[in-house]
């Protein structure tokens, strides 16, 4: 900053005095000379001589190096809590899964459930009971296509089904 020195007033002069009298009668006043460069660097040197352009790359630098410092950290955190939600989720579907087991468990443990299970899907009979096969007619609007590979040989059957894949 360039200070500026207060100025005194002057007294009045008489008139009629020129130019010539004002230069004789001025003295010399000791000065510091300063180019217009000085004054600009002067003005934009700040604290501990830095200008500020130097200052705000320093600034920036340090904004970067604190940015980067937080940014890996703050991307571990985010992954973590991600896959922390995946795996409660994951546990949630598990607890699900075996309660619905335990129900299951718990039913099948009764005789009379096992017997019924039994007859119904292995065809059991009870000593002493006489068994019945029902099969149905096949629709006959629901037509079967022939095949038109039937009278071809198995290993002809084979190649073109590794070389073409299946039909």
């Amino acid at each position: 900053m360039v200070e500026e020195r207060p100025r005194a007033r002057r007294a009045a002069r008489p008139a009629g005095t020129g130019a010539a009298v004002r230069r004789r009668t001025r003295e010399p006043r000791l000065t510091k000379v300063r180019s217009r460069a000085g004054t600009v660097v002067a003005a934009t040197t700040g604290m501990l001589g830095v200008s500020s352009t130097r200052r705000a790359a320093v600034l920036a630098i340090v904004v970067c190096a604190l940015a980067l410092t937080v940014a890996v950290p703050l991307r571990n955190y985010v992954a973590q809590q991600q896959e922390l939600a995946a795996v409660t989720e994951q546990q949630e579907a598990l607890a699900a899964e075996v309660d619905e087991l335990t129900r299951e468990s718990t039913r099948l443990s009764d005789p009379a459930v096992t017997a019924a299970e039994a007859r119904s899907r292995l065809g059991y009979v009870a000593p002493g009971e006489t068994p019945y096969v029902v099969q149905l007619p096949v629709d006959p609007s629901t037509e079967v296509a022939p095949d038109p590979f039937r009278d071809e040989p198995w290993y002809r059957r084979l190649w073109r089904d590794v070389s073409e894949g299946p039909a």
